[in-house]
């Protein structure tokens, strides 16, 4: 077996903190309370829910299975399953997880230096003044000193190894990020726009926004983005797992707490919202949720706001880098598989050429929003159908026998998985490419 596949987790319960640190990240903390403001609230979240359940659960058992039963990394792993006509497949997962962490390592650099700021100098007293220190950290030299920090540490976890870095992370940052998040959502539920802001964004319910081909487009993006299926990043991971492991059970313990992170932070968000009159900032563009609206509302409460800032941004930077990691293990699993590169050696170059590929996104916005769109979006997409399409018709005998031999997985329980793999996942998430595609071509064509 390769180089890369010598490697295993030490525990179950390492690698189910290692994998849901995969799918927990800024798209939990940041996209998913500036989404649900834009699909109608709680119209969003059941989109969200129903996506998360019935399509990215199967896919997800699907990927690990796919890496488990191989061995071999997100490379690798589809030709060995199917054959060389799925070696594109491969490439696919690589050149997505390579597009990702370009952009992510920007915003982590946003997040860093968010949070330096709070610790040194404070929170912004104005909108105006967010918006002033914003500008000055998300282009220029700034920007691209934060996302070469970010892009070092990364590259320090993943060089460490699968145990003495990766798993070493998680079960430290993971435990952290809940009990800090669970703590600011208590806070935010005693501020007096509390009720208010669960209201007017988290519950709020528009029927019509289930025809909104921009809202289901973003319910699919965030789902996809936020578990972490059709990144190849939990197939990389899954390959280190051991053959007895509870695949099924694993798998819905990462949505689950993936799905907790999301929901937990827009208890947080809506009620700052509210409490400080920055709903039109949490509307108003991408960035303007993590960035400026909670920044300004906090600063208006002085002590109080600035310790509860640095908490926030705190865990964000732990949230962040546990997907950067996952994410940068995909191409050096790659290398270490095909070329028996060292995993320090591996490791250090992909970051280092994923930092330069990263770069036009930290000196233009409209270039990290591009590339959010193509490889958080349509490409992660598709990577998610190829999936579905690999393990439920092409190798399915592989998926069954996998969860079979674990000794744990009922057969009846995994011919229902498959099921949904076979005849659900792999038409909703073409319905959902489909409109990715088309929505985005609108985009880009100023026709949206």
């Amino acid at each position: 077996m390769a180089t890369a596949q010598k490697e295993s987790w030490q525990s179950g319960l390492g690698f189910v903190l290692a994998a849901a640190g995969s799918a927990v990240g800024l798209g939990n903390l940041w996209g998913f309370a500036y989404r649900a403001s834009q699909g109608g609230g709680g119209t969003f979240v059941l989109l969200y829910v129903l996506i998360v359940a019935t399509i990215c659960l199967p896919v997800l058992v699907a990927e690990m299975v796919l890496g488990r039963s191989t061995g071999r990394s997100p490379l690798l792993a589809p030709v060995q399953a199917a054959g060389r006509n799925w070696q594109p497949m491969g490439w696919l997962f690589v050149v997505v997880s390579c597009g990702i962490l370009a952009f992510y390592g920007v915003l982590m650099g946003w997040t860093g230096q968010t949070l330096l700021h709070a610790l040194q100098v404070g929170l912004p007293s104005s909108m105006g003044e967010a918006e002033l220190f914003f500008a000055g950290i998300s282009g220029g030299q700034s920007a691209i000193a934060g996302q070469a920090v970010s892009m070092l540490l990364t590259a320090v976890v993943v060089a460490a190894g699968v145990q003495a870095g990766i798993e070493r992370l998680s079960r430290v940052a993971l435990p952290m990020l809940f009990v800090l998040l669970v703590v600011l959502a208590v806070w935010a539920s005693s501020l007096p726009g509390a009720a208010e802001g669960y209201r007017t964004f988290l519950l709020r319910w528009d029927a019509q926004e289930l025809q909104n081909i921009t809202t289901i487009r973003n319910a699919f993006s965030q789902a996809f983005f936020s578990v972490g299926t059709g990144i190849g990043a939990i197939l990389a991971y899954s390959a280190y797992l051991n053959r007895k492991a509870p695949i099924p059970s694993e798998a819905v313990a990462v949505v689950g707490l993936d799905t907790a992170v999301g929901l937990l932070a827009g208890l947080l968000t809506f009620p700052v919202v509210i409490s400080f009159g920055l709903g039109d900032a949490i509307t108003d563009s991408t960035i303007g949720t993590i960035f400026l609206s909670l920044p300004t509302g906090l600063g208006s409460i002085g002590l109080t706001g600035r310790v509860v800032a640095v908490t926030f941004f705190s865990l964000a930077y732990l949230a962040a880098i546990t997907s950067s990691v996952s994410l940068l293990e995909v191409p050096v699993a790659a290398l270490m598989d095909r070329w028996n590169w060292s995993r320090r050696k591996a490791a250090w170059i992909s970051a280092a050429v994923i930092f330069v590929v990263g770069l036009p996104a930290a000196t233009d916005l409209n270039v990290l929003s591009t590339m959010d769109d193509l490889f958080g979006g349509v490409l992660l997409i598709a990577g998610g159908l190829l999936i579905a399409v690999l393990m439920g018709w092409f190798a399915p005998r592989i998926f069954l026998d996998d969860l079979k031999n674990s000794g744990i997985t009922p057969p009846a329980r995994a011919g229902i998985i498959l099921f949904f793999l076979r005849w659900v996942s792999p038409l909703v998430i073409a319905a959902g490419l489909l409109i990715s595609v088309v929505d985005l071509i609108g985009k880009w064509t100023g026709q949206a």
